[in-house]
């Protein structure tokens, strides 16, 4: 007998993917950045999260002009806000696969997390 709540590749993956997004969003706003280390910033968010199951790839770029309307004038930098962040991560779990995202948007006024594709 089939239970038909019966958890699936497709359920997992989408899991999995949510709570890449989720605990990258909480482990890195926050973090101090300006124009010159927001390349290095980047590409440590990209490679922390690349090393977690079920990650087939990610990008992650940090919008540079919000960076520049934020920094303090007098100490050169600020704080990551997720406002910031355009986040895409391909995730695969056993047959499943989904691209999933985190932007801002503009209407919602909320740095918008989502699915972009199940595979």
């Amino acid at each position: 007998m089939t239970d038909k709540y019966e958890i699936n590749d497709r359920d997992n993956v989408l899991f999995e993917a949510g709570i890449k997004l989720g605990a990258l969003y909480h482990q890195f706003t926050g973090s101090p950045v300006d124009l010159k280390t927001a390349d290095s910033l980047e590409k440590a968010i990209q490679e922390s999260i690349s090393v977690q199951p079920c990650v087939e790839n990610i990008t992650v770029s940090i919008n540079r002009d919000m960076i520049r309307s934020k920094l303090n004038s007098e100490y050169g930098y600020c704080e990551l806000e997720g406002r910031m962040l355009i986040v895409n991560i391909t995730a695969r779990f056993e047959t499943a696969k989904a691209d999933v995202s985190l932007a801002f948007d503009e209407k919602l006024d909320y740095p918008h997390m989502k699915i972009e594709k199940i595979y």
